[in-house]
């Protein structure tokens, strides 16, 4: 097929090409221009350039969303459960200690190095600005440099509520200044990331203790179970704080790039990315949206959200639906990043790409280049040899077979949903055992070198 094109129409082409020509009286070169298709004067090279400029605001809109796009919920994180007043501290018309920049990067928050003056950098470099006073946090919100998390201020300066954006989870930072401070890395996951401490932090944890029908004490437990990295997305939804093994029931914040061509995103496949977009927005960054998804009114499978009526939120005004398609082209733009030169051994990748093709069974859902199945690509449990506790959680009641580009970057918290194989090898350990593969060490450190060069 591909040799008729380069070389000539093809026996269709001159069929349909005789036909044309007889019909219109065509004899030779004695072509007739047919309107709009004059190269000098063009539809099809003006539709080009349309798309080229469409494809351009696109991306600079979604950037713009994905980084500094609140979608209103400084309404809850501020004036709900204000937590801008923790971050503030009593000193600067907050409550507490507040929260210093030391505190603010040991629990995971990144800074913009990109966005820091040249002479507070200088200042920071040369130990004349205290990482220690929460007055020094409020000033990097001023900046716009605390990446996901968006300050507002009234006319006399003090912090009056806070935000959090896309880039709060899915964004971290090159540590090009300091360990958390550098340039950013939009769309890999912040493993660093203490969700539920810094949650844990807001003075009137009451909103969601209504929500969830549990006592104060009992939510700060469970905020305290995910730990770094670890984010539920359902609790809100199913109310299942714990596994039934009484293990935290988070997920691992997985990275939001090289998804292009990925059908189903998350976990278990709740929906697509754009699904996801609209469904965070609205009901875990608790903006103010539109969202809409009937299979979460099942009342045994989903209580919260059928009592709740999150399954048909309804925000107004609506700050999410016309940004869900510029975030979603923006994020589908994003590749994955390229393993670092030295990083794995190359000779070892060649054999493992040999094993990950063959004998390894791999690709048989992590299709190349894709990593993923085009189409479908869900899994029962019991396909893959784990329990249904995530899976049971969706609507789906399956896993994502999750695409393996850019692998490297998100090691930290271990591997599969819920991080419960610390390392590659104990991934390939239960995959060997489960599929009856007949690894031998070596070829698992050959598939392991593969997959970190991926």
């Amino acid at each position: 097929m591909q040799r008729y094109r380069r070389n000539g129409t093809g026996m269709a082409g001159l069929l349909i090409g005789g036909a044309l020509a007889a019909g219109l009286g065509v004899v030779g070169c004695d072509r007739p221009r047919l309107s709009g298709m004059d190269h000098g004067n063009s539809v099809g090279t003006g539709l080009d350039d349309a798309i080229t400029e469409h494809s351009r605001r696109m991306i600079e809109e979604g950037r713009r969303t994905f980084r500094h796009e609140t979608f209103g919920s400084e309404a809850f994180w501020g004036d709900a459960v204000k937590l801008h007043q923790a971050i503030a501290g009593e000193k600067n018309r907050g409550v507490g200690g507040g929260v210093s920049p030391r505190t603010a990067l040991a629990v995971g928050l990144k800074v913009d190095a990109e966005v820091l003056p040249a002479s507070l950098v200088e200042q920071i470099r040369n130990g004349r600005v205290t990482l220690d006073d929460a007055a020094t946090t409020l000033a990097l919100l001023k900046l716009d440099s605390v990446v996901g998390v968006k300050g507002l201020f009234d006319d006399g300066g003090a912090l009056r509520s806070v935000g959090i954006t896309c880039a709060l989870c899915h964004s971290t930072v090159d540590d090009s200044f300091s360990p958390g401070i550098g340039r950013r890395l939009d769309g890999w996951a912040n493993r660093d990331l203490n969700v539920g401490t810094i949650v844990s932090l807001a003075p009137n944890l009451q909103p969601i203790s209504d929500l969830l029908k549990v006592d104060l004490a009992t939510v700060k437990k469970v905020l305290a179970s995910w730990g770094p990295g670890r984010f539920d997305a359902v609790l809100d939804k199913d109310g299942k704080a714990f596994r039934p093994d009484g293990k935290q029931a988070g997920t691992l914040i997985p990275p939001a790039f090289g998804l292009a061509g990925v059908n189903l995103h998350t976990w278990t496949g709740f929906g697509s990315m754009t699904y996801w977009n609209a469904y965070v927005a609205s009901t875990e960054m608790h903006g103010s949206g539109v969202f809409f998804d009937e299979r979460l009114k099942d009342s045994a499978q989903f209580p919260v959200a059928a009592r709740s009526g999150s399954w048909n939120t309804r925000g107004r005004p609506d700050r999410v639906t016309s940004k869900v398609a510029s975030l979603h082209y923006y994020q589908l733009s994003i590749p994955s990043p390229t393993p670092p030169v030295g990083s794995y051994d190359t000779s070892a990748a060649v054999r493992g790409e040999s094993l990950f093709n063959g004998k390894a069974r791999c690709a048989s859902c992590h299709v190349p280049p894709l990593y993923t199945e085009p189409g479908n690509n869900l899994h029962s449990p019991s396909e893959i040899g784990i329990d249904s506790f995530q899976a049971d959680r969706s609507p789906t009641h399956a896993y994502r077979t999750a695409p393996l580009r850019g692998l490297w970057s998100h090691q930290k918290g271990g591997f599969y949903h819920d991080g419960r194989f610390p390392t590659l090898k104990d991934v390939m350990d239960h995959y060997d055992s489960h599929f009856k593969l007949e690894l031998s060490d070596r070829d698992k450190q050959d598939l392991a070198q593969f997959l970190l060069g991926l």
